[in-house]
């Protein structure tokens, strides 16, 4: 790799590393770029040649996490598969664990939740293109409209992933978790709540509804 591009790398982690770091201890609104440069031990001017303020440094932060991610996930979602490993989301969970800090600033909405949208509507895209993309080669009608589904599948996960990243000490391994919502996937709230049988509900006129499909993203 040339000079420059290391130099370029570095100096940008030491930039997302300070802002990490500044927001976990006083949250977005508190700090400014004088405080990240100051942290990152870099002049003002090199952060403004990289970046136009800290919202662009906060953005760029979720956009590298989400091409990391994006390249640990591309051969496991590739592989020919008609049923659900769980593999995407054990690879997550390990990528968020290494990245730990990083996803914490974005799972907790700093930024007036610019983060926590961004990265939401990439993961939210991603998986509905990966449920459509299964839906057809399976020859398959989805039950319900592909971008809720894809919208539930996320939201489920990153709930999950939050707390999971946010315990102290960590109460389950990655393992574990992903087995549970595997498991919460494959058999349904229902089952998960520890009741057998097909399940009924009332729909919101009162009419007692038919049993309820199960739905597997």
């Amino acid at each position: 790799m040339p000079q420059e591009d290391r130099r370029t790398r570095r100096t940008r982690r030491l930039l997302r590393d300070a802002l990490v770091a500044l927001v976990l201890e006083r949250g977005y609104a508190g700090i400014t770029v004088e405080d990240i440069t100051e942290r990152a031990d870099l002049g003002r001017a090199t952060f403004y040649s990289h970046y136009t303020d800290k919202d662009a440094l906060l953005s760029q932060i979720v956009a590298d996490l989400q091409a990391e991610l994006d390249s640990r996930l591309e051969p496991l979602l590739r592989a020919p598969s008609v049923g659900f490993s769980g593999k995407p989301i054990l690879e997550m969970f390990r990528h968020a664990a290494e990245e730990r800090d990083a996803y914490r600033v974005i799972l907790r909405g700093e930024g007036d939740g610019r983060a926590l949208r961004e990265f939401m509507e990439a993961r939210s895209a991603a998986a509905a293109m990966v449920f459509g993309h299964r839906a057809r080669a399976m020859e398959v009608t989805p039950r319900i409209d592909i971008d809720v589904l894809a919208r539930a599948w996320v939201g489920e996960q990153v709930a999950v992933l939050r707390w999971w990243l946010e315990a102290e000490p960590q109460p389950l391994s990655a393992e574990a978790v992903t087995h549970m919502l595997l498991e919460l996937s494959l058999r349904g709230r229902y089952w998960a709540n520890g009741f057998d049988g097909e399940p009924h509900g009332v729909i919101s006129s009162g009419t007692p509804a038919a049993p309820f499909e199960r739905l597997t993203p």
